[in-house]
């Protein structure tokens, strides 16, 4: 199985990435709905913990890889995209199971970011910049930052809708070979 993993800062383009993909009919997972799914279902003790929080919880409590480990048992196919890596103990994780992993990082800068988040204005859209840069420092202490400097392909999201999703398309069709 080659597994594609995705690094992003939050409104660098994952979503959009994940779509070229559906598109060409690769299949899927977000780390997202995992950890969401998880909270849906957390201990009685746990309650009060946010979705970000219960995420940072269960790596305190399991390690960094825990998320990479329960998606594992909903991966299937010969070729398998997993949106949302945070660190490079998840890629680990995944070569646990398969040597052929890949990491495609996508780039924007926070400006643009920001400017996004806020445009799609989702119930986890930052309110203001210090709780987008709060955010920022959260997946930064994740090991983001360092899984999207190693990735194996970095596409940088700048420019338009347009071209970013031909830029996607290009890189997933040479990972499909």
């Amino acid at each position: 199985m080659r597994i594609i993993a995705v690094a992003g800062m939050p409104g660098a383009g994952k979503e959009e990435f994940l779509t070229v993909a559906r598109g060409m009919g690769i299949p899927f997972l977000r780390m997202g709905d995992v950890v969401r799914d998880f909270h849906a279902e957390r201990a009685p003790e746990d309650a009060a913990l946010s979705v970000g929080q219960i995420a940072n919880t269960e790596r305190e409590r399991h390690g960094y890889s825990i998320w990479a480990k329960r998606a594992m048992a909903r991966m299937h196919g010969a070729i398998f995209l997993v949106d949302g890596c945070r660190s490079m103990d998840e890629v680990r994780a995944y070569r646990e199971l398969t040597d052929d992993v890949m990491v495609v990082g996508i780039h924007s800068s926070p400006a643009t970011r920001y400017e996004r988040l806020v445009r799609r204005n989702r119930d986890d859209a930052p309110r203001n910049p210090e709780e987008f840069m709060e955010r920022d420092r959260r997946e930064i202490g994740w090991g983001l930052a360092e899984l999207i400097v190693l990735s194996d392909v970095l596409i940088v999201n700048e420019g338009t809708l347009s071209d970013f999703r031909t830029n996607s398309e290009i890189v997933l069709r040479k990972m499909m070979k």
